[in-house]
């Protein structure tokens, strides 16, 4: 009555990888409100009782990668403003992640529709991200 190795050994299926993506947007949504809501508390307690001025618009004419360094460089340091930002940064990350897990998904299911269809959006992203940032 006793099953063969091979019998017992499970495939690595899409249920498993549904489960990985579920747990990636579930993970990835609670960790970037807790760096955010960190960054805000942080924010609030050096610049709480600071006054804006809202009367001159202050653009911020940097390529990503500047952005990116600054906005490393600021969480490195504690900045608060910064933790917000990499906050929402994770956030906006976390659906990039979901598809770049559903091609390999559909990769090893060798569904070569859907993988022609994830690299276009993944593509579309790019192409978003990158003249999102440039003038």
């Amino acid at each position: 009555m006793e099953k063969s190795k091979a019998m017992t050994k499970e495939k690595f299926g899409e249920k498993d990888f549904q489960s990985i993506i579920g747990n990636l947007l579930r993970y990835g949504v609670w960790i970037s409100l807790s760096v955010a809501f960190i960054g805000g508390i942080i924010y609030l307690m050096h610049h709480g009782n600071d006054v804006e001025d809202y009367s001159v618009f202050k653009e911020n004419d940097q390529n990503i990668f500047e952005v990116i360094k600054t906005v490393f460089n600021g969480v490195a340091s504690g900045s608060g403003e910064y933790l917000i930002f990499f906050g929402v940064i994770l956030l906006f990350l976390t659906p990039v992640f979901r598809v770049l897990l559903s091609l390999f998904s559909f990769i090893i299911e060798k569904d070569y529709l859907y993988v022609v269809i994830t690299l276009i959006v993944i593509m579309i992203i790019i192409t978003s991200i990158s003249f999102g940032f440039s003038h």
